[in-house]
């Protein structure tokens, strides 16, 4: 029996997995899906219970599991703790333990939300990125890290970002097989001209290519790929980069496709191990309002089902699903526009789940 760890976290997070619940749950009913669920606290629901943002059963759980199902952590209530104990270190250690490095972030822009995105729809139409984001290293896990007075008693503060070859070289691969299966083309997204660490990823990812003469490698500064992203989209099929560069680029990518509550990521291990969650936040200013999109989670569990379960086939049922949906002119209030009816979670969960079984 195929074991799946669901950790709703913080936030809206709750609201957004009880919808793939229930899209997991006709899965099972209809499709035959053969999956058992578990619950377990992470982020600041975990601390408020446990007094920790990851405790100890929830990592066996996750270590345990085939894959990881995550809503989403964090928020104002618990930003005066001390880093240690914060929600996001639960996110980080779940990554860190579970040796999560290979972060893919799609920006797929529905034909149906080319008016919602900010861009002309000329710009965005089409679009279909997948961002390879490096997750277990650099600056987020550098050491040392801190806050520090200096002889003048005046503080300062420092993080410390490296990598090492081995790092650069598993992404890059993770990266290059990617755009092998895509139209083959790779673009490695660094700040070579200023940093150390950037130089030595640009000449790992060099190297890597050698083994991957069907693929057409580029390279573009981080500075210049945020714009370009803005300017030409489309330009690109898959980028690769490090856990800030990317942190910041498929976020900026999120808004092209007309709301960051569309997308969903994959973050896996070297085995397709995998933890899936919205790349949102927990957007605490309408938690409890029945108002979050759930669209990027559910679709969090199609990369589930492709990446780390073996069950493409049920994974397209989603897409198509949701495809389905956004035909029928269902818009959640990030993503509503003109002609449009705009509806809550719920609503968008039921019909989600109705298009399933259609």
């Amino acid at each position: 029996m195929t074991k799946i760890t669901i950790l709703a976290g913080d936030g809206i997070g709750p609201e957004i997995v009880s919808e793939a619940e229930r899209v997991l749950a006709v899965l099972r009913s209809d499709y035959g899906l053969a999956v058992e669920v578990e619950h377990a606290p992470v982020g600041g629901a975990a601390y408020d219970a446990h007094g920790q943002p990851l405790p100890a059963q929830t990592l066996a759980l996750a270590q345990a599991a085939d894959a990881v199902l995550l809503g989403a952590v964090g928020g104002p209530r618990w930003e005066s703790l001390d880093r240690a104990l914060r929600p996001e270190q639960g996110l980080l250690g779940l990554r860190s333990e579970l040796g999560l490095f290979a972060n893919l972030r799609p920006a797929l822009l529905y034909p149906q939300l080319a008016a919602a995105s900010t861009l002309k729809p000329e710009i965005v139409s089409g679009l279909d990125i997948m961002i390879v984001r490096e997750l277990t290293g650099g600056i987020y896990f550098g050491r040392p890290r801190g806050i520090r007075a200096r002889p003048d008693g005046e503080r300062e503060a420092f993080n410390t970002l490296i990598y090492s070859e081995s790092e650069i070289e598993r992404i890059a691969r993770v990266a290059f097989e990617t755009a092998r299966k895509r139209s083959g083309r790779l673009c490695s997204v660094d700040k070579a001209n200023v940093l150390e660490c950037s130089e030595l990823w640009r000449e790992v990812v060099v190297r890597t290519a050698q083994a991957y003469k069907d693929v057409e490698l580029s390279h573009m500064y981080v500075d210049n790929a945020a714009m370009q992203l803005v300017r030409a989209p489309k330009q690109f099929d898959v980028m690769v980069t490090s856990n800030m560069f990317g942190d910041i680029l498929s976020d900026a990518a999120a808004m092209l496709t007309g709301s960051i509550g569309m997308l969903p990521s994959a973050s896996l291990d070297d085995s397709g191990k995998g933890m899936y969650e919205p790349i949102h936040g927990s957007a605490p200013d309408i938690a409890g309002k029945g108002v979050a999109n759930p669209l990027a989670t559910i679709l969090s569990v199609a990369m589930m089902l492709r990446y780390s379960l073996g069950q493409p086939a049920l994974a397209a049922c989603i897409e198509q699903a949701v495809g389905r949906v956004l035909d029928e002119g269902l818009r959640t209030p990030d993503i509503a526009a003109p002609g449009t009816r705009t509806v809550g979670t719920r609503e968008m969960g039921d019909a989600v789940v109705a298009a399933l079984r259609v």
